[in-house]
C-alpha cells in the first residue's frame, strides 16, 4: 500500500486486541514507541521496509512471539533490544548488522528458538550466544564470517545451522557435539574456503565430519 508512515493507519493504536499485524512490503522509515501500547499483539511483521532504527520499546511488548524485521536497512539495534520477554522467533535477515552493532543484551533472549541473521556484515559471533539454550535454527549465512566461536556447540537444541556463503576455514571441534547428522537435521556449509580435511570430511558427509571434529587428529 506504500505506507510510509504509521500516521498513515489512525486508530491503529487503539485497536488493544489484536495480536497480529502485517505491514510488510511498505515504505516504513521508523516505528513509533507507541506501537508497544498493542500489548495483546504475539506477531509482528515489518519486513521489507526502509527501517534504518527502531524504538526500544519494542523489546518490552509482553506477547510478542514473533518479529520479522528482515529486508530493511538496520545499521544498529537499540540499547537494551534483547528484554524480550518470550520472543522466540527473530528475524533480520539482509539488513546492515555487524557484531558492534549489536546491543549488550542482544544475546539474554533465552525464549528465543529461532534466530536469522544471514546477508548482513558479520565478521564474527560474540561468543554470548551460548546464552540461547533453546535455540533450534541459526542462520548466518550470506556474511564475512572468519570463524565461529566454540560456545556454539553448547547449543545442545540445535537442529538447523546455516553458514553457507561466509570465509570461514575452520570449525571449532566443540561443533562435534552438536546433533547434526540426523535425517531431520539441516547443516549448510557450501560457499566457505575450507581447510582441505575439511573438505575432504564433507564429501563423505555431515557425519563423517562431526565425528572428525571430534577426533584427536583434529585437536591435534
Amino acid at each position: 500500500r506504500n505506507i510510509s508512515t504509521f500516521e498513515e493507519l489512525p486508530g491503529l493504536f487503539s485497536m488493544l486486541n489484536i495480536t497480529r499485524l502485517t505491514l510488510s512490503h511498505n515504505k516504513i522509515k521508523s516505528v513509533p514507541p507507541g506501537l508497544a501500547n498493542l500489548t495483546n499483539l504475539e506477531i509482528l511483521n515489518l519486513a521489507n521496509n526502509h527501517l534504518e532504527e527502531l524504538p526500544l520499546s519494542l523489546s518490552s511488548m509482553p506477547k510478542l512471539r514473533i518479529l520479522n524485521l528482515s529486508f530493511n536497512r538496520l545499521y544498529g539495534l537499540p540499547r537494551g533490544f534483547g528484554a524480550f520477554p518470550i520472543l522466540e522467533v527473530l528475524d533480520l535477515t539482509y539488513n546492515n548488522l555487524n557484531e558492534k552493532n549489536l546491543p549488550g543484551n542482544f544475546f539474554m533472549i533465552e525464549t528465543l528458538r529461532a534466530l536469522y541473521m544471514g546477508d548482513n556484515d558479520f565478521e564474527y559471533i560474540p561468543a554470548d550466544i551460548k546464552n540461547l539454550k533453546n535455540l533450534q535454527i541459526l542462520v548466518l549465512r550470506e556474511n564475512d564470517l572468519i570463524e565461529l566461536p566454540k560456545e556454539i556447540g553448547e547449543l545442545t537444541r540445535l537442529r538447523e545451522l546455516h553458514i553457507q556463503g561466509n570465509r570461514l576455514t575452520i570449525l571449532p571441534p566443540e561443533f562435534g557435539n552438536l546433533d547434526m547428522a540426523g535425517h531431520k537435521s539441516v547443516f549448510k556449509l557450501e560457499g566457505n574456503e575450507w581447510v582441505t580435511p575439511i573438505a575432504d570430511q564433507l564429501k563423505l558427509g555431515i557425519s563423517h565430519l562431526l565425528d572428525y571434529l571430534k577426533s584427536e587428529t583434529y585437536r591435534m
